[in-house]
């Protein structure tokens, strides 16, 4: 009786010491976060230049006055990224899918996902955009919209779905072949086996990297304002050629900050997540 006592008394001895050492260690991490952002406040704010950089990024009157019309501006990125994050979840599956197929008779699809891929992956962003929201109205397609904003989320689409292609293919492979010989076993022809077999494993794997991707995604919407779409950033740079203040631009980033951060934090609650899962034993 006495050694169990003991032994209670030593338990709760373990973790109160641990309980105090993690406190500490918070305490530690606190007090040296605090400590760096003072130096580098201070060093900022004691600088030659300081007055001017703050007249001219840092105007309350001016963000207050100009905050409105890029929040309501924001509402089209927040929008295009929306529209882009879906087209893009499903056709990049759908390239990941067809890079994926076996056989010789169906080597041209093979090629085709490759070639694209390449292609959309080795083009900048930027210059997509410019070729599609400039080029494409030209051809005056017919039934096929000719609006800068249509042509802007069309190349986002393009450019993401390659990328993300990649990640559900990679996803995909990391499946052990068991589970589609399992699959194929019990019947299952090769569509069935990778709509409800492989698939939904995959997509469950590749879902931190797919945010991260999405992190991205969200900041690129920015650049369809480059063919005439009036978002968040064409609306701060009309603010600032009729102020010559950069303020307005200050505004926007704390809009894409706030947006960014919280699936930013997601990002790593998921990854963390599946380190534990790992880490006991459990599946993917």
């Amino acid at each position: 009786m006495s050694a169990d006592a003991e032994t209670g008394r030593g338990d709760r001895r373990s973790r109160i010491l641990g309980d105090l050492r993690g406190a500490r260690n918070i305490g530690i991490a606190v007090t040296s976060t605090v400590v760096f952002f003072a130096v580098i406040v201070v060093v900022i704010v004691t600088s030659a230049g300081w007055p001017e950089v703050r007249k001219a990024f840092f105007d309350r009157k001016l963000f207050s006055d100009s905050f409105p019309e890029i929040a309501h501006a924001f509402l089209l990125n927040i929008r295009i990224f929306c529209l882009a994050e879906a087209l893009i979840l499903v056709f990049a599956l759908a390239i990941a899918v067809l890079r994926g197929l076996p056989g010789p008779v169906l080597f041209p699809f093979r090629l085709l996902a490759v070639l694209y891929t390449d292609l959309f992956r080795g083009v900048p962003t930027i210059l997509v955009i410019y070729i599609l929201g400039f080029g494409a109205p030209a051809l005056q397609l017919s039934g096929v919209p000719n609006s800068p904003l249509f042509w802007g989320v069309t190349a986002l689409v393009l450019v993401y779905s390659a990328y993300v292609a990649e990640v559900y293919r990679a996803g995909i492979e990391s499946v052990h072949p068991s589970q589609e010989a399992a699959a194929r076993s019990l019947g299952l022809t090769r569509g069935q086996t990778l709509r409800y077999v492989i698939v939904p494993q995959a997509v469950r794997r590749v879902i931190p990297p797919l945010l991260n991707d999405f992190i991205g995604l969200q900041k690129d919407s920015a650049l369809v304002a480059l063919i005439g779409p009036i978002e968040a950033f064409r609306q701060s740079q009309i603010d600032v050629a009729a102020t010559f203040n950069y303020t307005p631009y200050m505004a926007t980033a704390l809009l894409f900050i706030l947006l960014t951060i919280p699936l930013a934090r997601l990002t790593d609650w998921l990854i963390a997540r599946d380190r534990r899962r790992q880490s006991a034993g459990g599946g993917p």
